[in-house]
């Protein structure tokens, strides 16, 4: 009898043990090119340069991943945390700045940025490097080049080039593997498209890495940049065409990028979201050669 109630008490358990794993942040920090290591939280991801000097990351992502991080670092480097740089303003990468940050620390990030988590009171390490363009940090052999290329995700999205290991990192708006993030929100469709152009006519990077989806090369991003014009080009059109966003959503396809993850899902909101940038930012319903069936009656 022992063993039956054994038995069926580790039968009936099993499912919760294996939901509440499920759910578990998946926490690991990988090295990718020479001192250059990428830290994965669940479906985001930041960045460590590691050297003699000290160690220079990226976004904390939340307070729950700073501490392991944090953990992680005390074991793995003899090294302190010399710089935090925060990729843009948006909670859902700067939390948990302070849990990472000491005395020996500066915390970076673009001007706009930090304005806005100065105007906003986000509860996390404040900046006090900041930037307007471009910046330059260096550690002993190793550098991160940042650099501000206008609007594309939030406010002060930047993206930062690892050197010599040649890793790029850009958070949100350059996503490989994946569709952009369902309508677009905070987003600016236009700035994704020019941001994108600029760094692969810049200096050639020899990996890319994404603030969420996988890694890749030049032709990946490439491949990425390809799409967002192919989705705001189907839009325009059909947008000029007179169409509503119904009917957009209805017949643009793209079935080149099927392969995507998440186009099923997130492909109508995409379409919804360049709609709405066109809308509000273009005022392209207030053109004569626009409207069309949704149009005011």
């Amino acid at each position: 009898m022992r063993f039956v109630l054994a038995f069926l008490f580790l039968f009936f358990a099993q499912p919760s043990l294996t939901a509440s794993a499920a759910h578990a942040p998946g926490y690991r920090l990988e090295q990718l090119r020479g001192n250059v290591y990428r830290f994965t939280a669940g479906k985001y991801h930041s960045m460590l340069m590691a050297t003699s000097q000290g160690l220079f990351l990226t976004d904390p992502i939340s307070p729950a991943a700073a501490r392991w991080l944090r953990g992680e670092l005390e074991t793995r480097f003899d090294s302190p945390i010399r710089y935090l740089a925060y990729s843009h303003n948006h909670v859902d990468h700067v939390m948990g700045g302070e849990i990472l940050a000491s005395d020996e620390t500066t915390i970076i990030a673009h001007q706009y940025a930090a304005e806005d988590l100065k105007w906003t009171k986000v509860p996390t390490a404040q900046p006090e490097l900041i930037f307007r363009d471009s910046l330059v940090v260096s550690l002993g052999d190793s550098r991160v080049e940042l650099q501000y290329h206008g609007p594309n995700n939030g406010r002060g999205s930047v993206s930062m080039h690892f050197m010599p290991a040649n890793v790029l990192f850009v958070v949100d708006w350059i996503v490989l593997g994946r569709l952009p993030y369902r309508d677009l929100p905070g987003y600016d469709i236009h700035g994704m498209i020019r941001s994108t152009r600029e760094v692969l006519t810049q200096q050639p990077f020899a990996l890319f890495v994404g603030g969420h989806g996988s890694t890749g090369s030049r032709e990946d991003v490439a491949r990425y940049l390809s799409y967002l014009e192919a989705l705001y080009g189907a839009v325009l059109e059909g947008m000029l065409q007179g169409k509503s966003l119904q009917t957009l959503q209805a017949e643009i396809q793209l079935p080149a990028y099927r392969d995507l993850d998440r186009y099923e899902e997130w492909l109508p909101l995409n379409v919804a979201g360049v709609y709405r940038t066109l809308e509000d930012m273009s005022y392209l319903r207030m053109r004569e050669d626009s409207r069309g069936e949704d149009a005011e009656k």
